[in-house]
């Protein structure tokens, strides 16, 4: 009977030591990712440290807008961008580049850039284009003398259309503008525009709405 007591309490001792571990153990874990998840916080760019500065112009107006009208939290945006721009590093002459956005529908206005706005209403903006040129706006005072390598289409969500009718609009015109300039149609990385990569972003702006629907 003393062998079988003395190993019922060393079995005891053993798991309560057990357990004593396994619990340091997972609170150890814990604070390693509590800590992990607060760095991630602290160097997770905005959208405005990786958009390029005519989507800075935008979306300071839009902030000097809601702050004056209303106090009403902001919703998310999501901001999507195509580039469109001269072969083998080269520029297009100021005017011919202003000539084929205008010739594929776009029109001058807010901010000194193109913009394809729902019907006649300038204040619906679908998408826009800006130069690469900073600061982004065209000088069409003195457009002749420039040369530009190439331009920027974005779109800010939400808008005034569904996202992704927006963005197959915003496709169909950069690949338009390519066609007339014989220019290379990229995305938001500088990397060739593939046919995945076109499909991962529409998916994402339909993940976009779909989310915002529910918040």
């Amino acid at each position: 009977m003393d062998g079988l007591r003395w190993l019922l309490l060393l079995v005891g001792l053993l798991v309560v030591v057990g357990v004593y571990l396994y619990t340091r153990y997972q609170r150890g874990r814990n604070e390693d990712k509590s800590e992990a998840e607060s760095s991630a916080r602290r160097f997770e760019p905005s959208i405005r440290d990786s958009e390029n500065s005519e989507t800075e112009l935008l979306a300071d107006s839009d902030i000097d807008d809601e702050e004056s009208n209303s106090v009403e939290p902001v919703p998310p945006q999501k901001i999507v961008t195509l580039r469109v721009v001269a072969r083998n590093h080269g520029a297009f002459p100021g005017d011919d580049l202003v000539l084929s956005l205008r010739g594929i529908g776009l029109r001058h206005g807010k901010f000194g850039i193109f913009h394809r706005f729902e019907g006649s209403d300038e204040n619906k903006i679908i998408f826009s284009a800006a130069s690469l040129v900073e600061p982004g706006s065209f000088d069409l005072a003195n457009i002749k003398d420039q040369v530009i390598p190439g331009v920027s289409l974005f779109m800010v969500l939400p808008g005034p259309i569904d996202g992704a009718q927006g963005f197959d609009l915003m496709m169909a015109t950069a690949r338009a503008l390519a066609k007339s300039l014989d220019a290379e149609l990229l995305d938001e990385s500088g990397s060739t525009l593939s046919i995945q990569r076109e499909r991962y972003l529409r998916e994402e702006i339909i993940h976009f709405q779909h989310s915002s629907s529910l918040a």
